[in-house]
């Protein structure tokens, strides 16, 4: 029977573990630093992890590892060379996110749209039973219909926000940071044309050496004032001290972000201290874990031990 360990099981909450438990010892710590990690692999036949580091010298010391299955699509915590050297097979999980990302980003964008979290305070304080009149006209929300969302990497999740967008009546444009313009159903543009032009821009690239620092705060003055920016990509693509003073001081109109360069986010993060914080929506790294998502997950690292 195979020993599974599973280095980092807290990233996956409460989701059932039953496909994985069928396939063997499933052995699972919550969260695991480097030290423990060496400890804990070392009669392990199968790893899984999320964010834990796989060095050479952690495959070096689980001297019976023919399997290591990354609980995410990204396998940048993972030492590829080392584990092609040693043989051993690493195999991720794609797709099983894309719902979830994609509704998370278009949840934020209707959000600043409709401003609904201030019409339900409105009504809630009393403030809306005051005023004498039937509605409230005074700030009225915008409709998303005949606006141009620019999304920067036009991959799965880029297509399927380009799909909902399309849905809901806007103009999709699209800049690839590949260079590679594959995608023939939405315009491709330059980035300043992108950021120029867009009502709302969507960020669903990688992070590699093309797109670090992609948005600075020269980018960001390009945009309209009362555009937003939405990053559900990954942290470092934006540069967040600049987005947080953008923010502030009304260079645009507002942003969304879910990835940070650290996370957790430190307490004296500039995105904590804008001065502007009703204009910054900020979610802890959650739009890949969905709860279907996540029981997507699961299945997806069941069915990589199965085919082992």
């Amino acid at each position: 029977m195979n020993r599974i360990v599973f280095l980092d099981a807290d990233t996956l909450g409460t989701t059932s573990l039953a496909p994985i438990e069928a396939l063997g010892e499933l052995v699972t710590y919550g969260r695991t630093n480097g030290e423990e990690a060496l400890e804990r692999v070392r009669d392990a036949d199968i790893l899984i992890v999320n964010k834990v580091e796989v060095t050479d010298e952690l495959m070096r010391a689980a001297s019976k590892l023919k399997l290591i299955c990354e609980a995410a699509t990204g396998v940048n915590n993972i030492d590829l060379e080392a584990a092609q050297r040693r043989g051993i097979p690493v195999r991720n999980v794609a797709g099983y996110s894309t719902d979830s990302v994609a509704e998370l980003t278009f949840r934020q964008l209707l959000g600043f749209f409709c401003d609904s979290d201030r019409f339900d305070s409105e009504v809630k304080d009393g403030s809306y039973s005051r005023s004498g009149l039937f509605t409230d006209v005074s700030l009225p929300f915008r409709e998303p219909a005949g606006k141009t969302l620019g999304i920067i990497g036009m991959g799965t999740i880029g297509s399927k926000v380009a799909l909902i967008a399309s849905a809901f009546g806007m103009k999709v444009i699209y800049f690839s940071t590949s260079g590679t313009s594959h995608c023939k159903d939405y315009p491709s543009v330059s980035l300043d044309e992108l950021l120029r032009n867009s009502d709302a821009v969507s960020i669903h690239c990688p992070l590699n050496g093309r797109t670090k620092g992609l948005i600075g705060m020269e980018e960001l003055k390009m945009m309209k004032k009362d555009a937003i920016i939405i990053n559900m990509a990954r942290g470092g693509i934006i540069d967040e001290a600049a987005l947080a003073e953008a923010v502030g001081n009304g260079t645009i109109g507002g942003a969304a972000v879910d990835v940070f360069t650290e996370e957790p986010l430190p307490e004296d993060h500039p995105l904590l201290h804008c001065t502007r914080p009703q204009r910054l929506r900020l979610t802890p790294h959650v739009a890949w874990a969905s709860a279907e998502a996540l029981e997507r997950l699961v299945e997806g690292i069941a069915a990589n031990i199965r085919d082992l």
